[in-house]
């Protein structure tokens, strides 16, 4: 077993965590410059120490955290949410403006995937 370390690669401490699904698709985000470690756009070689504040634009929606410890391979949910204290904003509420139908309906009939698909197009307009 190797020795612990005192820092790590940024996409991959970002898989250990649990924030993307793969070192890849965390590399990518960093490349596309969606990953900020201590407010500078990361690389995804940047390496990354315990303190650090990392902001990231992941799948789930927007990251902020302190790194607790750090960690190259990833690791089962329980112990990733120790690698970090979150400090992401909640998500924003869920928008209402898309009709609903009433569960046990059946699938919708061609008026109502147009009525989902105007409201649908309504909303990007916005």
């Amino acid at each position: 077993m190797s020795p612990p370390t005192a820092s790590v690669r940024v996409d991959a401490w970002l898989n250990a965590a649990r924030i993307f699904r793969s070192r890849n698709e965390a590399r990518d985000a960093c490349e596309g410059g969606h990953v900020e470690v201590n407010g500078a756009r990361a690389k995804p070689a940047r390496a990354v120490e315990i303190g650090d504040e990392i902001r990231a634009r992941a799948p789930r929606g927007r990251f902020e955290a302190v790194v607790l410890a750090v960690a190259e391979r990833r690791l089962s949910p329980p112990l990733a949410r120790a690698l970090y204290e979150d400090r992401s904003p909640p998500p924003p509420p869920r928008d209402e403006a898309a009709p609903s139908r009433a569960r046990g309906r059946g699938r919708p009939t061609k008026a109502d995937r147009r009525a989902i698909s105007r409201a649908g197009l309504a909303r990007a307009e916005d």
